[in-house]
């Protein structure tokens, strides 16, 4: 059961119950100990209390709820913690990847314009990595596959090709749009936009 303590499964809000971000029960326990987050007691849509760190480490484990075992004894893991004197919404972007260029560009080739299917396209440097071409957000490319092969090692304009758009970094979006619950946590979904 130890592993439990280093699996992101905890999901923490901030002092408005707003997702910001996801922790491992080894994160949540510190900061429940320091007073830092106070864990909710979920045992349904209409039940969720606020529980500090004395009173959790006394609660009966449930079925379904993760513990681990301690010397004291065994303690639930919280599903859900609120992170008490946080109010911001962190904003970032999305991670820079070959999907997330492609639904920047709507699965479009950005010299053709076709729409394209994800296995009908790559990514193109704009400026190729021979030539010194970064791998960033202004440099990349959704393009068709036999276009980007065609483009090789060239810059656009010598290969005879034109690029739809100018490429950009997409805008920062809160923290909450990109968390997952790819464990299935049914408490979650309380707080968490699917």
């Amino acid at each position: 059961m130890s592993d439990i303590l280093n699996k992101n499964i905890v999901l923490v809000l901030n002092r408005n119950w707003q997702a910001i971000n996801i922790r491992t029960p080894a994160d949540a326990f510190c900061q429940m100990a320091t007073q830092v987050a106070t864990a909710l007691d979920i045992t349904g849509e209409e039940q969720i209390r606020p529980v500090s760190w004395a009173e959790w480490i006394t609660l009966p484990i449930r079925d379904g709820d993760h513990s681990v075992r301690t010397v004291r004894g065994e303690i639930r893991v919280p599903a859900v913690i609120i992170a008490v004197n946080y109010a911001k919404v962190p904003q970032q972007r999305p991670r820079l990847c070959a999907r997330s260029i492609r639904e920047r560009d709507g699965n479009r080739c950005q010299y053709t314009g076709r729409v394209l299917h994800p296995d009908e396209g790559s990514l193109d440097h704009v400026v190729p990595r021979s030539r010194g071409g970064a791998d960033s957000w202004e440099n990349l490319v959704w393009s068709a596959k036999d276009v980007n092969q065609r483009k090789a090692d060239r810059l656009p304009h010598e290969a005879g090709l034109r690029l739809l758009s100018i490429p950009r970094a997409p805008k920062e979006l809160p923290a909450t749009a990109f968390i997952r619950n790819s464990h299935g946590i049914p408490a979650w979904k309380l707080f968490l936009k699917t």
